[in-house]
Order: structure tokens, then C-alpha cells, then sequence
């Protein structure tokens, strides 16, 4: 299976620029399967009044445009947006497959920093998709998901082969855990990330870019740079990720003793 992260910078308030970038780049990535930034529609540091005018249903205009296009060519594609449901306000990826009866949405659990004062937190839990025309069972997370090694146990344990993560990471230190999360759970591990800046009064944020994607023994296959608009694609043996045995007598996961974890 080919699997592509894009790592662009997404303009503020600038849905429409974005989308095309959006639309683009899904129809000339040849891939199976392309993720795209966090909040990648709208650029990140909204104030609430902002994020009202930007945020779209799952079924609004820009999931159906994506949508289509993920039909039209057999593409699986991720992307993060600001998503109102019944007057909530969520940090979401929609996960959007070929055969649509398969897309759902994802909303950030763990929400960073002044994204507490803006979205409620994330109700869709983790979960797993099993795609069968690709035999692909995809889980997704969002940027700060990733200081928590239980969402990642969590999806591997319902399946999932390979974990996306759209981001929008501003910290130098994430590329440290990447390799654990991949390597622990003996799955792929995609991160889409950002880059450029965004400065709200007297606050200025730079995205860190580095977008990666590493294998189930938490080896590097392919990095993107720190600033530049880039595309990095790579093969996956997805079958490669559902033997978690180490050596004759062990097992990542049978192996486990339970009883003894208290993780409350």
C-alpha cells in the first residue's frame, strides 16, 4: 500500500486557498492513502467568533468535495478541520474512504493548550476502521494525542496496522516518541505536521514540519524538512504488523499482565 503525509501551511482564515491546496494535492498524489494537517482548512490559532464562521458539519461542503474526490480515484484521505455538531465545537479529522458507508470523523481527545478555551473535548474515543478492498485497518490520532501512550496501545489493540496523525506541532521533542509508539506497538505510524507561523496579539507560534512516517520496529522511512511544502510517500506491507511476536516465546501483546497496570 502507498501512504503520503503533505505537509503545507495552511493559511488563516483562508478556507477557500486552503481547500484548493487541499484539492490539489488529493488529486495529483499518487497514493492510496494521503493525510493532511490538523486543522488544515482554517490555519490554527482562532478566536472563538473565528472558529464559529470556519467550522463545518462532517456532511458540509468541504467533506463532500473531498469526499468525491476520494471516490473518483480509489484514495483514502485524512484531514484535520474545525467541525460544529450541535453546537459543539470539535479539533476533527475526517477520515474519508472510496466506499463512504466507511468515512467517520475523529475528534482530538487531548486537547494542548488554549485549545481548551476553544473546543469542546473530543466524544468520538479512539477507534479503528477495518477497509477490506485494501485489507487496511486504519487508526487515527491528533498532535497532542501523541504524549499519551495509551491512545496508541489503545488502536493497536483494537488493530489498527497503521496510526495517521494530522498535527499541528509547535514542540522540537515529538520525534522522540514517534519511534516508541511505532516500535511498542509493532505498528506504521504517519504523522502529517505543518509548517510556517501565526502570530494572535502578543503570542507567535512556529510550526515545527518534519512530517514522518515509521515503521513497526520504530525505524525512520522518510522524514520531510523542517520549512519546506513537501510531499513524503512510502510502501507498507500492512500484513507485516499483525505477528507482535518478538521471538519464539513472546508477545508484545499476549504477554501483557494486566492485573498489575493500574492506569487510572
Amino acid at each position: 500500500m502507498k501512504v503520503s503525509a503533505v505537509q503545507f501551511e495552511p493559511i488563516i482564515l483562508e478556507k477557500e486557498k486552503n481547500l484548493k491546496k487541499i484539492v490539489e494535492y488529493s488529486t495529483k498524489t499518487d497514493s492510496d492513502l494521503i493525510v493532511f494537517p490538523e486543522l488544515c482548512t482554517s490555519g490554527y490559532y482562532l478566536s472563538d467568533e473565528e472558529l464559529k464562521i470556519l467550522s463545518e458539519p462532517f456532511n458540509g461542503e468541504t467533506v463532500n468535495i473531498i469526499q468525491s474526490i476520494s471516490t473518483a480515484q480509489n484514495k483514502i484521505i485524512i484531514f484535520g478541520f474545525p467541525e460544529v455538531d450541535r453546537n459543539n465545537y470539535y479539533n476533527s479529522a475526517a477520515i474519508l474512504f472510496p466506499d463512504n458507508k466507511f468515512s467517520k470523523v475523529y475528534r482530538k481527545t487531548h486537547l494542548f493548550y488554549k485549545e481548551k478555551f476553544l473546543f469542546t473535548p473530543g466524544n468520538s474515543g479512539f477507534f479503528n476502521i477495518h477497509y477490506p478492498e485494501f485489507d487496511l485497518n486504519l487508526g487515527t490520532m491528533i498532535c497532542y494525542d501523541w504524549r499519551f501512550p495509551e491512545a496508541a496501545r489503545t488502536l493497536a489493540l483494537a488493530g489498527s496496522d497503521l496510526i495517521v496523525m494530522p498535527s499541528n506541532l509547535v514542540t522540537k521533542i515529538w520525534h522522540r516518541s514517534m519511534p516508541a509508539r511505532a516500535l511498542d506497538n509493532r505498528i506504521f505510524l504517519l504523522v502529517a505536521n505543518r509548517i510556517g507561523s501565526e502570530t494572535r496579539d502578543d503570542e507567535h507560534l512556529e510550526f515545527t514540519g518534519k512530517s514522518g512516517i515509521w515503521d513497526y520496529n520504530g525505524g525512520e522511512i522518510t522524514i520531510a524538512s523542517a520549512t519546506e511544502e513537501s510531499v513524503i510517500t512510502t510502501e507498507i506491507n500492512l500484513k507485516e504488523t499483525r505477528n507482535k511476536d518478538i521471538n519464539e516465546t513472546n508477545n508484545i501483546f499476549k504477554d501483557r499482565i494486566i492485573k498489575f497496570y493500574n492506569l487510572t
